[in-house]
């Protein structure tokens, strides 16, 4: 007998060769297996949970079932596999392919596919037949059916095509005919149609302008609010903007106003002087907002020496300490503890010790922050800008010569903190026991010995640097007083009295103590002037001379160069050109004339 197989139907009725193998079929069509006096061919722990006895059907898992895809909501069981078994309809019969052979191939889904490509049909397959097999998969739209044994068919929805899939490889006999006209093996695949590529495009533009409106709704949801439109100017609106910019907490929004006003455009002959009143009081926040500055300042500084404070209170906490474990390691005392306690005293004294050394390096780098806070301070106190190369000088030789007192102030605070651990090591080797730890000691009282030293050293050194820049100092003041008598007098006197001023100069030349060359430093310099102002007839100030040879020698000073081209007069002349603000002195090289003169 024939099996009617629907979406009606709530059982069948076949004869019953092999219940079992009938029940596992009907099994996995998900239709509950039935005998025909309507008893379960198998028990209910085989069937799956959730079958409803009055449906005669379970929706979840059956493939020919419309509205219902073939991948199942919840795992099947490992016993019940998937067993494809005959299929009875009115005009056709349907056998399943042999399960050792591979499963049918297809091909990559295209998006939004409804239409399914049906091959290899039988010469005498009809629509109503081919209607009536894939009727079971879902509404069908359209079939479109060729000559050559194949057709397309296009569903309504997208998972009923992954039913019509389930009928690949089966065999389709006619009628139970055994003519070959009759009979054809199946193939369903993917078929890529272009009314399925529209409709999925339209889908995608759709879901694209809903997430673009759900994005549009976030956006304006996170946005601030705009702020308030600012209003335009009048005499009314101004009055009430100078009273907001006294107070201070509107400070900030009148100005805002205030500003935009003077953008667009507002000023005129007739607000002028509303406008100056308001920038006038804008200004007058300037003197609150620089004492706020220093407070914040004050309050900065006070937390780093409480900062200080609390890191040398901590300091004095391990020292103290570090004290205890040293009289405890004592002679007197060390004997009374076992060996355990001697290596646990041992090891808190290292960690100590350790973290002590580290907390004098985070004083000693505070302490060195300062400093060059301190420097710094000084540095900006010098004027930038000098009328004369000789006030440059001045400048840089202060710089140094604050800076060498300050590292001479430095140097002699390390030099009496390790003369301190000098002495306390001194009397902590006299009463120790002479042990390892006694032989380190006196390793590191050697080592701050030769430290001691080598620092009395650099100190000695640098007092005398400190004495020689105080002394060119003292000489680039009395030079730079000297010159500027010379240019008031010269500008008193005017080109009349050039001549007059370069013979005072010659005299007060005659003044300056004369004598051979001090050092090998001051011959290499007298070449390389004679041949620089050699090769320079006309003579060259004394700027232009120290920026060349300052390429040499950076720590060559202007006032030094003219003071050596000073002692030697024979070799070296001053002339005066110009009038009043254009007035300028060069030297030239005159060697050869007075070769020639003797």
């Amino acid at each position: 007998m024939d099996c009617f197989l629907g979406t009606e139907q709530s059982h069948i009725t076949v004869p019953l060769a092999d219940p079992g193998a009938w029940a596992t079929a009907m099994n996995n069509l998900g239709i509950v297996p039935m005998g025909l006096t309507g008893q379960q061919l198998v028990s209910d722990s085989i069937c799956i949970q959730g079958f409803d006895p009055n449906l005669g059907i379970i929706t979840p898992i059956n493939p020919m079932m419309a509205g219902i895809s073939l991948v199942q909501s919840h795992p099947v069981a490992a016993e019940l596999p998937l067993i494809k078994e005959i299929i009875h309809c009115k005009s056709c019969t349907l056998f399943p392919q042999n399960p050792n052979l591979p499963p049918p191939s297809t091909r990559e889904r295209p998006p939004g596919c409804k239409t399914v490509f049906v091959g290899g049909l039988p010469e005498n397959a009809t629509e109503e037949i081919i209607k009536e097999v894939f009727d079971q998969c879902g509404e069908i739209v359209a079939i479109r059916k060729s000559k050559k044994n194949f057709c397309h068919i296009r569903f309504i929805e997208e998972f009923m095509v992954d039913k019509a899939l389930y009928l690949s490889g089966y065999r389709m006999r006619i009628d139970s005919s055994t003519d070959k006209k009759d009979s054809g093996r199946i193939h369903v695949d993917f078929a890529q149609a272009r009314d399925d590529l529209y409709e999925w495009e339209c889908k995608q533009r759709l879901l694209a302008r809903e997430e673009r409106h759900r994005r549009k709704i976030q956006e304006d949801w996170l946005r601030p609010p705009s702020p308030p439109p600012i209003m335009h100017f009048s005499e009314h609106e101004a009055a009430l903007l100078a009273e907001k910019l006294k107070d201070d907490n509107k400070f900030s929004d009148a100005t805002a106003v205030l500003f935009t006003w003077i953008d667009r455009g507002e000023v005129n002959r007739r607000t002028a002087n509303h406008f100056y009143s308001m920038i006038q009081s804008a200004n007058s926040h300037v003197r609150r907002l620089m004492n706020e500055k220093a407070q914040h300042e004050e309050e900065m500084e006070l937390a780093k020496e409480h900062f200080k404070n609390s890191l040398l209170a901590i300091l004095t906490q391990f020292e103290q300490i570090t004290a205890v474990f040293t009289a405890a390691t004592r002679q007197k005392a060390w004997d009374h503890f076992s060996k355990a306690q001697r290596k646990n005293i041992d090891i808190w004294r290292k960690q100590s010790e350790e973290l002590r050394n580290a907390h004098s390096e985070d004083i000693m780098g505070i302490r060195r922050e300062e400093e060059m806070e301190m420097s710094d301070e000084d540095l900006e106190e010098n004027p930038c800008k000098k009328m004369r190369m000789e006030d440059t000088g001045r400048a840089v030789l202060s710089a140094q010569t604050c800076a060498l007192r300050e590292e001479n102030d430095s140097l002699r605070w390390q030099l009496d903190a390790y003369r301190n651990e000098v002495e306390l090591l001194k009397k902590e080797q006299g009463k120790m026991y002479r042990t390892e730890e006694d032989h380190t000691q006196e390793q590191q009282l050697h080592f701050l010995q030769q430290t001691m030293q080598n620092m009395q050293q650099q100190l000695l050194r640098l007092q005398e640097e400190l004495k020689g820049k105080e002394l060119e100092l003292e000489q680039a003041k009395d030079e730079q007083h000297y010159l500027e008598g010379e240019v008031l007098s010269l500008r008193e006197k005017g080109v009349n009295g050039t001549a007059a001023l370069y013979h005072h100069r010659e005299k007060n030349n005659d003044a300056v103590i004369w004598g051979p060359l001090r050092s090998e430093k001051e011959a290499l310099l007298l070449g390389i002037i004679s041949t620089f102002l050699h090769v320079h007839p006309f003579g060259a100030n004394i700027e232009y001379l120290w920026s060349y040879i300052q390429r040499l020698d950076t720590k060559i000073s202007a006032g030094e160069l003219e003071r050596l081209m000073v002692r030697l007069p024979n070799m070296f002349q001053q002339e005066f050109s110009g009038v009043g603000a254009t007035l300028e002195k060069r030297w030239k090289f005159c060697g050869f004339e007075t070769l020639k003169s003797v």
